[in-house]
């Protein structure tokens, strides 16, 4: 299961189907998104793609000697442009793939607009989400729960983006659900529906095991989304924000302009696929080796000394080219993290995290809180995030002293609207919501204080916490989820352990997640897990989550994934 090829695919029959010459690529919003993913600019412009334009952008030059590759969400004001589209056609002929199912009324709708017959083709592929990783999807979609239940909108974009992924990877699952959680229920029975309906499309080829689809509740576990990150890829997205793959650095005045937008590829990108997954401190080593070895290769490409050299230079400049730009941006970026980590003590606030999340100490953890909230170099956003942490931790703590922490955050001068979202936190996943044992009671060890080179696991001081999505998982290979908890929907049921397995987190999920499955897949060489979530948060946007499901409003997470 791999859901960048499964886009890739899509995207490059799209292009090859309508044969060779000259076309434009039209698309939406979001569908810009979701190719951009899955394949570099550059690697578009040699299949013959002269121009990328948006749908919905008005007074497009006609240029009718272009074949048109129109890549769409099926979505009524996509059909409304397209049918002003095709009665004023501005290119030759248009190729239309829609990316999920599109009614017979549609089809009939752009068929009576296309007067000039340049409708060459309509299809459905199959790529309503965004290909994060082979093993990582997201719809970017932040607050779709409205007062514990599913926004219209929410539920219909999580439903198209759902059965996308199954149709693309050819899939039929089985469906389980947390059993807790009503959005859960709901959205497996919307899932089930459209299975149901469109039979013919996943009447695949049956495996000895079926396939299953989990969907599980973000409000569960709302810890991991607390805590600060200390693997590349998770601490790009927490201190950085990672927005479809690209790192926008534009408000940092040090940095020189031609690094102010970085893309984040582990296709085109060698050091970041080898590393993404990798704690800090490991970075740190691995970019010297990486500094090294270009100064080594720099030094030999400047002995252009005869015709069998600068051959040989021109030969090699692409690739030196490439690894010269690797070098500039991560150097960069883990330059830019170090000066975070050091200006506003995250070390310092890392370990209290995970001494609240991880043991059960009240009185120390409420004093290590206490000396770090009255600490000026600590930002009001971490702040927050301890008393959230210690909130949840210690809500019925017969001493616990919420009032006072959120006094000390008034005193700092924190905004009132992130001091409110200490209590909602409780609405949205304190004890009353959470099924799991989130928070187990540990006894106090002592761990010696280690920076986090080469340190892997619960030794490591900073990465105690893992997160629930790890012991489910656990519990699916060992097939002993429990039935009462996590039932399956209708009359199948896998009596096997499952090799195909696809998490739908209802709510957000994150990198730290991604990575405990990226991890599973290397251990577990015969399974094959998936994560898919309504988007990848980092802390602010679980606020921005947090926020939106206890205000009872939807908002689009289009620049925060």
């Amino acid at each position: 299961m791999d859901a960048v090829s499964a886009m890739r695919k899509y995207i490059s029959k799209m292009i090859d189907d309508s044969g060779p010459g000259m076309k434009i690529l039209l698309m939406d919003k979001e569908t810009i998104g979701i190719t951009s993913m899955v394949y570099a600019q550059s690697e578009i412009l040699q299949k013959e793609v002269f121009l990328f334009e948006r749908l919905e952008v008005p007074g497009r030059e006609s240029m009718k000697h272009l074949k048109c590759v129109v890549f769409v969400r099926p979505t009524k004001e996509n059909i409304e442009l397209l049918i002003h589209e095709l009665k004023a056609p501005k290119y030759g002929f248009y190729y239309i793939y829609f990316s999920n199912v599109i009614s017979k009324q549609d089809v009939k709708c752009l068929a009576e607009a296309d007067d000039q017959e340049v409708v060459r083709e309509v299809q459905e592929f199959f790529g309503d989400y965004i290909a994060v990783s082979p093993h990582l999807v997201s719809l970017n979609l932040i607050g779709c729960r409205q007062n514990g239940q599913w926004s219209q909108e929410g539920l219909q974009r999580c439903v198209c983006g759902l059965t996308s992924l199954l149709l693309s990877l050819k899939k039929c699952p089985v469906i389980r659900y947390q059993n807790s959680s009503e959005m859960c229920r709901r959205l497996a029975d919307s899932v089930k529906q459209v299975i149901t309906r469109e039979a013919s499309l996943f009447d695949f080829r049956r495996s000895d095991v079926p396939p299953l689809l989990l969907i599980i509740d973000r409000r569960d576990d709302p810890i991991t989304p607390l805590l600060n990150q200390w693997t590349y890829q998770a601490m790009l997205h927490e201190l950085l924000t990672i927005s479809n793959n690209r790192v926008n650095l534009s408000h940092v005045s040090s940095i020189p302009k031609d690094m102010h937008d970085l893309v984040l590829s582990a296709d085109h990108d060698e050091f970041y696929s080898a590393n993404m997954y990798n704690n800090f401190g490991e970075i740190g080593l691995n970019i010297k080796e990486l500094v090294d070895d270009f100064q080594v290769k720099s030094k030999s490409q400047a002995k252009v000394e005869s015709i069998a050299d600068m051959k040989n230079f021109i030969e090699t400049y692409p690739s030196f080219k490439k690894m010269s730009g690797a070098v500039s941006k991560h150097v960069t970026l883990v330059s830019e993290l170090s000066r975070l980590v050091a200006q506003y003590n995250l070390m310092d606030v890392s370990e209290c995290e995970q001494e609240v999340a991880c043991h059960d100490d009240h009185s120390q953890s409420l004093q290590k809180i206490r000396s770090l909230l009255h600490n000026a170099s600590i930002r009001n956003l971490d702040a927050v995030r301890l008393v959230m942490l210690y909130t949840l931790r210690y809500e019925r703590h017969s001493n616990n002293d919420i009032f006072g922490l959120v006094g000390i955050l008034r005193k700092r001068g924190v905004q009132e609207e992130w001091i409110k979202l200490v209590n909602s936190i409780l609405d949205y996943g304190g004890q009353k919501v959470r099924t799991s044992e989130l928070l187990e009671s540990q006894i106090p060890i002592n761990i010696t204080k280690k920076f986090l080179r080469g340190l892997k696991g619960v030794e490591n001081i900073y990465t105690q916490h893992q997160p629930v999505l790890i012991s489910l998982l656990e519990q699916l290979l060992k097939n002993k989820l429990k039935e009462s908890s996590f039932p399956y929907l209708g009359a199948s049921h896998l009596r096997e352990r499952p090799q195909d397995i696809i998490i739908f987190q209802v709510g957000g999920t994150t990198y730290e997640e991604s990575s405990s499955v990226h991890n599973f897949n290397k251990m577990y060489s015969n399974n094959r897990i998936l994560l898919a979530s309504t988007c990848l948060h980092n802390f602010k946007s679980f606020l921005e989550e947090v926020d939106a499901a206890t205000r009872y409003s939807l908002r689009g997470a289009s620049n925060n994934n």
